[in-house]
């Protein structure tokens, strides 16, 4: 007999990103993502509690600071955007599960991922080289304040080799065994990410992230790369972008049989909102046949801009018991 699977998104697949501002009140409207803002402490608390209320159980946290320097200090402060944020989501919305970016792109005030080799000789290179030994060092700093703050999981996104098991290693030291790691394990080099470095004021300042990020014609360095950050203790794993990396997200499903979530990138978001408004497609019909093809992929979680304007406008909510 043949077997007829049937795929349905619901909000309990959905993963929210909320972008925390330091230094402003209310909320900025992103201009190339409509209806994505960058939120004050407070704003940002009110649309978690949106969020957890639509059904959706997670958001993920970015931060933008008013402080960058070459380290990315401003990613590790106790006080700092991220970590105040977290506190403030937990005790006003304390059921949705919150996610913590890890990485330095946004805190660095040359808009890479991890530090330069270049910083240690204070010479100016056209070329990125990241010092990937000092990186991950700073990237399990980060993690663990995170953790110190009340995240239920951090997701390293830096790219940097051992950048997992660094950061296992921390968790476990300071006695954070109970927050789990969602690794960006399949992040490609993609022309996709332009809208989200307006909203995360992380462009780099030269050169690109081609030397850490994966080449997009390459597919078995993903499924390589996910199983290294599974044997280094990552609870799930990720691909980015989404909606032209299926057959990513299916091999990996299929060959590795493991928690994997995936990312529909801000440039995504942004195509489907542009010929929304031009009249050329349906955008409920659209968005909910894209993400439906994510899950029948193999995603279990979706990463997805549309979370909250799909889980209250068309799908059903299924209350929580």
């Amino acid at each position: 007999m043949i077997s007829m699977e049937f795929h349905e998104v619901t909000p309990r697949d959905f993963i929210m990103p909320i972008f925390i501002k330091e230094g402003i009140s209310g909320k900025n409207e992103i201009k190339s993502m409509p209806g994505i803002f960058q939120f004050s402490l407070e704003e940002a608390a009110n649309e978690a509690q949106r969020v957890s209320g639509a059904g959706i159980p997670s958001v993920i946290l970015f931060g933008i600071p008013e402080h960058k320097d070459e380290l990315g200090s401003a990613a590790y402060d106790k006080d700092g955007i991220v970590q105040k944020a977290i506190r403030a989501i937990k005790k006003k919305a304390p059921r949705v599960c919150v996610i913590a970016d890890v990485c330095m792109c946004e805190y660095t005030s040359h808009g890479h991922c991890g530090m330069l080799k270049s910083q240690k000789s204070k010479v100016k290179s056209k070329n990125c080289v990241i010092d990937n030994d000092e990186t991950i060092k700073i990237l399990a700093k980060i993690a663990v304040s995170y953790a110190e703050a009340g995240a239920d999981m951090v997701a390293p996104s830096a790219m940097a080799d051992r950048q997992v098991k660094a950061i296992k290693e921390a968790l476990v030291k300071h006695n954070y065994t109970k927050v789990k790691i969602m690794a960006y394990s399949a992040k490609y080099a993609s022309s996709f990410y332009g809208p989200f470095r307006e909203a995360a004021e992380n462009a780099p300042q030269f050169a690109d992230r081609k030397t850490y990020q994966m080449d997009y014609h390459n597919s078995d360095e993903a499924l390589l790369e996910a199983g290294l950050d599974i044997k280094e203790g990552a609870d799930i794993i990720m691909v980015k972008p989404a909606l032209g990396y299926q057959d990513i997200i299916y091999r990996l499903k299929k060959e590795l049989a493991f928690p994997l979530a995936c990312y529909s990138v801000s440039g995504e978001y942004s195509m489907m909102k542009a010929a929304a408004s031009k009249g050329y497609l349906d955008e409920k019909k659209m968005v909910i046949e894209a993400l439906t093809g994510f899950k029948r992929a193999g995603a279990d979680f979706i990463i997805t801009y549309y979370a909250l304007e799909a889980a209250t406008k068309w799908l059903k909510i299924k209350k929580q018991t």
